[in-house]
């Protein structure tokens, strides 16, 4: 029946009602009583009626007008110029518009699963109620931003919008904007000054202009504008574009100019420094020393680009060269004995589970102190294995029996005027004691590991020389220019040539001509080759141990041994870095590398000899050290898994040398 008049009938039968309803008081009047009470049954049983139609209409009236909206609707959205989808909760394809046909997909769709469409389209990131989804998808080599919101649900059925906004143009316009922005660079030749002094005096201004023509060449084929401030520095600035371009080509600039000989004897090596920032010239160009810095710091030969907090490496394919001129160990040492007549007290601190290196030369940084009359103290809560027989030796003599402090100790007592002097350790995460760096206000660091990206930088004084055979060489240096003839005790310089002997593994390798003077300053000073080999004796279960390991070994693509230290033993560390050192003595083995296995993580001792960089492979890896002597760890891996990546790692380092 059709509504309008069903609406009439009711008013006709509502004016009815309401007679009936003026003849009923009438009644009552006249009559009263049992006739009155008949009236009001039929006077309800019509308010009824009404009501009952009422909903009726109400009901057919709003079901009606959804209906309308809902074509309006469809209408609308077919006809709109925005491409839309309805997909349902499985991401079938229940309907598209007109505009989704026509500008991204010309197919018939409907019944097909979204991933016929977006291959990679994940279900979990469908929006809840209330919420939307936007994600950028490539379609037909199209960019489009995919925006998902949920817009219909009853019960456990409901259905997602899918509007999908053509970015193709503005994608590509910002692109190109990003291409056309210029970037600061800086290059540096590493040795300039000792491959000069290699070559003869009169070919010494050739050599300088081949050097200059090759890089300047190498610059200019890449349209690239670049610029000799000093002797050997450069700054260049080139477009972003041009990074991709120098990123394809590894800078194989550092290759040619390794193989320049006008005479010289020492190869010729060079660093970069790029800084990638999006925020301006200013920006890029500090940046752009960082990233040079930072190359220095990790040998040179290398390249760098810094992108943020992000750091890609290049190069870095010979060993450290050393230094011949004692120049910047005479100035730290003057800097150093400065900053130590400005402090109350120092505190010391090294690595976790200090070795010979570590404790040596911070014997040799409280002797300096003491030298400035400072009241010196090295935060250590227990010995590990490595310097076990050095701390007894310590703790038999008066001066430095009571020179331990423990953490809890140091936290407490320290105050705004103490130096805290971090010696063969340059990152926060490695430290003995990493709360004792966000409350110390001076901080000095003495290192010669390769510079990792996450150095401390706040330091007033910071000593980082990868050339270095080992922190005690430098504490040594530091010690012969800080004072007018510095006496040593046995103790301090026997300690002192233990570190050396243990990093250069008894001078055979990474040593240089500093190297043997630093030992024969000591040796003056009272060492005794002797005493310094009975601090690294170990026991039959050590031994046991370690021999174990080594017969288990694998043999990895014919030059390389992994192995593994699966003991209970405390210091299963130190064992594994011993058989690392133990299995490059193997014919053929150019590379080890030996797992400490320990309930929750693994801890990787890497070495290798002068042609294999695991520096880079334990970079990879999270971890660092030197060219020739490195280390990582990892959290919750098992041994198996720990395998497997470390192979990949090598792998990649394999990729990156070809």
């Amino acid at each position: 029946m059709d509504t309008n008049k069903r609406v009439e009938r009711l008013i006709s039968f509502g004016l009815i009602l309401l007679a009936f309803f003026i003849i009923q008081v009438i009644a009552s009047t006249v009559w009263g009583g049992y006739y009155s009470i008949i009236t009001s049954l039929v006077f309800l049983g019509g308010i009824l009626y009404i009501n009952d139609s009422k909903k009726t209409i109400n009901a057919q009236q709003n079901n009606t007008t959804l209906e309308m909206i809902d074509l309006i609707k469809q209408d609308l959205f077919t006809e709109e110029k925005l491409p839309i989808l309805i997909l349902d909760k499985s991401g079938s394809i229940k309907w598209l518009n007109n505009a989704f046909t026509k500008y991204v997909k010309n197919e018939d769709l409907l019944g097909k699963n979204i991933r016929s469409l977006i291959s990679n389209f994940q279900f979990e990131e469908l929006p809840k109620i209330n919420e939307m989804f936007e994600k950028q998808v490539i379609i037909d080599e199209k960019i489009y931003e995919m925006v998902i919101n949920r817009i219909y649900e009853d019960g456990l059925y409901f259905n997602y919008g899918v509007y999908f906004l053509d970015k193709t143009e503005y994608v590509n316009c910002s692109k190109g904007l990003e291409e056309q922005k210029v970037i600061v660079g800086y290059m540096n030749i590493d040795n300039f000054d000792e491959v000069m002094q290699t070559v003869e005096e009169v070919r010494r201004p050739t050599l300088e202009a081949v050097i200059s023509k090759r890089i300047v060449n190498w610059f200019k084929d890449l349209d690239i504008v670049i610029t000799k401030y000093d002797k050997s520095k450069y700054i260049f600035l080139f477009k972003m574009k041009d990074l991709s371009i120098m990123d394809n080509k590894k800078f194989d600039l550092l290759d040619d100019l390794r193989n320049i000989k006008v005479g010289n004897t020492l190869p010729i090596t060079a660093s970069i420094g790029i800084g990638q920032n999006k925020f301006g010239l200013i920006n890029s160009q500090e940046d752009a020393m960082l990233a040079l810095d930072l190359a220095l710091g990790r040998g040179g030969d290398q390249a760098i680009i810094k992108s943020g907090s992000k750091y890609k490496f290049y190069g870095g394919k010979t060993r450290e060269v050393e230094k011949t001129t004692k120049v910047k160990s005479r100035i730290k040492a003057y800097e150093f004995k400065a900053i130590l007549n400005e402090s109350s007290n120092v505190y010391i601190i090294g690595h976790k589970n200090m070795d010979m290196d570590c404790l040596g030369a911070a014997i040799g940084v409280a002797r300096a102190s003491m030298l400035s009359d400072k009241k010196v103290n090295i935060v250590l809560d227990k010995p590990s294995m490595g310097i076990q027989s050095l701390y007894e030796r310590m703790m038999k003599s008066e001066e430095y029996k009571d020179i331990f402090i423990t953490k809890e100790t140091a936290l407490k007592e320290i105050t705004k005027e103490t130096l805290v002097v971090i010696v063969d350790v340059h990152r926060k995460s490695y430290l003995e004691v990493p709360e004792l760096l966000d409350k110390a206000e001076k901080v000095v660091i003495f290192d010669h590991h390769r510079k990792n990206t996450d150095f401390i930088d706040d330091a007033i004084l910071s000593y980082i020389e990868p050339y270095v055979s080992s922190t005690c060489e430098m504490i040594t240096e530091i010690l012969y220019y800080i004072g007018d003839k510095v006496k040593l005790t046995e103790l301090e310089a026997d300690a002192l040539l233990a570190g050396i002997t243990m990093d250069t593994k008894n001078f055979v390798s990474k040593t240089g001509v500093r190297t043997f003077e630093a030992a024969a300053v000591l040796r003056r000073a009272g060492a005794n080759s002797t005493r310094v080999r009975l601090l690294f004796q170990d026991d039959m279960e050590t031994y046991q141990i370690r021999a174990q390991s080594i017969k288990n070994a694998e043999l990895w693509q014919n030059n390389m041994a992994i192995a593994s230290v699966e003991s209970d033993h405390p210091n299963a560390n130190i064992i594994a870095a011993q058989v690392a050192d133990e299995l490059l003595n193997i014919k053929g083995i150019e590379a080890s590398f030996v797992f400490s296995i320990r309930p929750d993580h693994l801890i990787i001792s890497a070495r290798s000899l002068e042609n294999f960089n695991v520096q880079r492979i334990m970079e990879l890896l999270g971890g660092g050290g030197h060219r020739t002597i490195a280390g990582a760890q990892m959290d919750k891996t098992e041994f198996e898994e720990g395998k497997a990546k470390l192979k990949n790692s090598i792998e990649k380092y394999l990729e990156e040398i070809k």
